[in-house]
């Protein structure tokens, strides 16, 4: 029996892919949580094989998640189901130590055969998705780039991401500056909007 835990803050969707998981006569749900932050606790305590995890939750997503899953408990496989198929976010779960992704708008025996695929030790990479991240490539933002943006995307003044860095204004504005060029913005808010596009925030 393959044992998954099923992370998803959409309580209808997390409802249904329950559903088509537990169909399967091999499958069983043994855990529903609907945050990042929840994920660990939950895999403790219930033992999963098996971890699918959804890319936007509140509190940790689910690549911040899958990183911290795949350090405390490596034997759990992770698969990240999500409806946002961006290129960015693939590499991102690839590095967090997930061994699949698939998209939510696959058929349901595909993503019961990466469930079954990805137990069975393969990796699982929905194909679409990785010509295109194939042809768009890595991020080109450094960490220090994508933690300024990041800290920054809420419209934070540059003192207000200096502070939260523990950086000097002007080094976050040569940050943000870096960023706004590699990403080929105009300003800031929209390196922010064509960073989170690729998946690379």
């Amino acid at each position: 029996m393959i044992r998954v835990l099923l992370a998803d803050d959409q309580a209808m969707v997390r409802g249904a892919l329950a559903t088509v998981l537990d169909l399967e006569s091999d499958i069983e749900v043994v855990a529903q949580v609907g945050s990042g932050d929840e994920v660990l606790a939950a895999a403790k305590e219930s033992e999963p094989d098996i971890a699918l995890l959804d890319v936007q939750m509140p509190g940790k997503d689910g690549l911040e998640a899958a990183a911290e899953l795949h350090r405390a408990l490596p034997s759990v496989r992770i698969i990240i189901c999500t409806t946002f198929g961006r290129p960015g976010y693939l590499a991102r779960a690839m590095t967090a130590g997930a061994s699949g992704f698939v998209v939510k708008d696959a058929p349901p025996e595909q993503l019961v055969d990466a469930v079954r695929r990805v137990h069975s030790g393969l990796r699982v990479v929905d194909p679409a998705l990785a010509a295109e991240s194939l042809a768009t490539g890595a991020s080109p933002l450094t960490a220090r780039e994508h933690d300024v943006l990041a800290v920054a995307k809420d419209g934070s003044t540059v003192a207000d991401v200096a502070r939260a860095l523990h950086l000097s204004e002007g080094t976050v504005r040569n940050h943000l500056s870096s960023a706004i060029g590699k990403t080929g913005a105009r300003t800031r808010a929209e390196a922010v909007r064509l960073s989170e596009e690729h998946g690379w925030l």
